[in-house]
């Protein structure tokens, strides 16, 4: 059995224990374009450099000929069969030597906590994970391909990355002895770097409901890592009222489905009713499923059920919106109807607001509804008052009429209205203000989306009152 086919096993042997995987994803490799500074893998006859400062371990799969070579301070070429290098010849590239050498990129550059270079083992098509959790939990099993170089920063060492297991060079290390003893080998050296620290731990997670990854401490230097690239700033969300799940780095549009789990609850299954019985009918959605500390709550609440709780989170990743929404209340009906099957004692809903730019009269969230019924208010309560000030200047300073008539009957005082109709409101008269009984919610099931609201108009308040 090749190498490739026993790491196969083992991860099979991982799926049937309800461990989760990551796999390391990107490499030191010579080939690949991605680790030069012209973005190509260096041409027959060139001239290559290595940082001479930095320790490095490259995986050579072909043969190449070169002209010149400048080889870093530590490091080594692990050569695949047939693999090389040789001094040119006729067949070199006849533009090849010309310009600067062909630059190997910074070894250093890949961290640990940066959740790009990692991918998931138990990835499903419509599934994502949030960014705290796309790099390894403290129930993972890592895993460093071994039919690829690579190197990993382990971080500052504020906190020792802990895992499961970790499975590098062929070996799997579930004993933190073992695994010290290959860091501080030469090998391990070559692919393991920084201050941090790198332990494993035996536990499982023999949770059905799931657990809890255990990043929240390191999450600054995951987003710090994820954001580098756009200078340490979150792109802006596409919608108002944005969502932040608990461990995302930057808002999203969507909802969030928060459950309060029993011990009933199973995380995997849930995962395929969702794939299965939702998520088809609701297109432009991905969903992430996980274990989160539970916010907290009033004094008395009881059960371990109350430390935490399951966050369903519906990213819109289409330019249709409003599917999230959706897919949210069907999911708060199915726990209505279905809840005690599933294990799910109670359910919560948050929504987005509508897109950024969309300016119908249905895409008002209700802080824009508010403050431009505000507005609009206020201005005319402003003139109306002007108008009315205008009018009594000019009737004060209007010149009395000659033609009247002694037996006439003096002209009653023209009094200003003391109210007025207000199209806004539409309240007819002084009538009393209709009281509606407000509506109990649904049992167990409530839903904390954006709605329409009112409020008090302060200049009518003393006249009420």
């Amino acid at each position: 059995m090749g190498a490739l086919g026993r790491v196969l096993l083992w991860l099979q042997l991982c799926a049937l224990t309800r461990a989760a995987y990551k796999l390391w994803v990107p490499n030191t490799d010579f080939e690949p374009a991605a680790n030069w500074s012209q973005n190509r893998t260096p041409c027959a006859g060139a001239a290559i450099e290595f940082p001479t400062n930095k320790m490095v371990s490259v995986l050579v799969r072909e043969g190449h000929s070169i002209s010149d070579m400048l080889l870093p301070r530590d490091g080594e070429f692990v050569l695949a069969s047939g693999a090389g290098f040789s001094a040119p010849d006729a067949s070199r590239d006849p533009g090849c030597g010309a310009g600067a050498p062909a630059l190997f990129l910074d070894p250093d550059r890949f961290s640990w906590h940066d959740p790009r270079l990692w991918r998931s083992g138990d990835a499903a098509q419509g599934l994502f994970s949030v960014d705290a959790e796309r790099v390894p939990c403290r129930h993972d099993d890592v895993v460093f391909p071994s039919d690829a170089s690579f190197r990993v920063g382990l971080g500052p060492g504020a906190r020792p990355a802990r895992v499961r297991s970790v499975r590098a060079l062929g070996q799997t290390f579930t004993r933190d002895e073992d695994l010290a003893a290959f860091l501080a080998s030469r090998a391990g050296r070559l692919r393991f770097h920084g201050p941090g620290a790198l332990s494993v731990g035996p536990e499982a997670c023999a949770d059905p409901s799931g657990c809890v990854c255990g990043n929240a401490e390191v999450q600054p230097w995951i987003c710090a890592a994820l954001l580098q690239p756009l200078a340490g700033r979150c792109p802006p969300a596409a919608c108002r009222d944005a969502l932040r799940p608990e461990g995302q780095c930057c808002d999203l549009c969507g909802a969030i489905v928060s459950l309060t789990h029993g011990p009933t609850f199973d995380m995997e299954r849930y995962r395929a009713r969702l794939l299965q019985a939702f998520l088809p009918q609701h297109q432009g959605l991905q969903v992430a499923v996980s274990k989160v500390p539970r916010p907290p709550r009033p004094r008395g609440t009881a059960g371990a059920e109350a430390d935490t709780e399951i966050q369903v989170v519906l990213a819109e990743t289409g330019p249709q919106t409003g599917g999230a929404g959706r897919l949210a209340r069907a999911l708060l009906a199915d726990v209505a109807e279905h809840g005690e099957a599933l294990g799910v004692l109670s359910a919560t809903a948050r929504e987005s607001g509508a897109p950024v730019g969309d300016g119908s009269a249905e895409g008002l969230d209700a802080s824009g509804l508010r403050a431009e019924l505000a507005g609009a208010v206020t201005a005319g309560l402003l003139l109306l008052l002007l108008t009315l000030v205008a009018g009594a200047l000019l009737l004060r300073r209007a010149p009395r009429p000659t033609w009247s008539r002694r037996d006439e009957a003096a002209p009653a005082p023209v009094v200003a209205p003391l109210g007025f109709s207000n199209p806004v409101f539409d309240v007819a008269g002084c009538a009393e203000p209709v009281r509606r009984t407000p509506q109990p919610p649904a049992p167990k099931v409530e839903n904390s989306s954006a709605s329409r609201s009112y409020f008090i108009n302060p200049l009518f308040a003393e006249a009420e009152a």
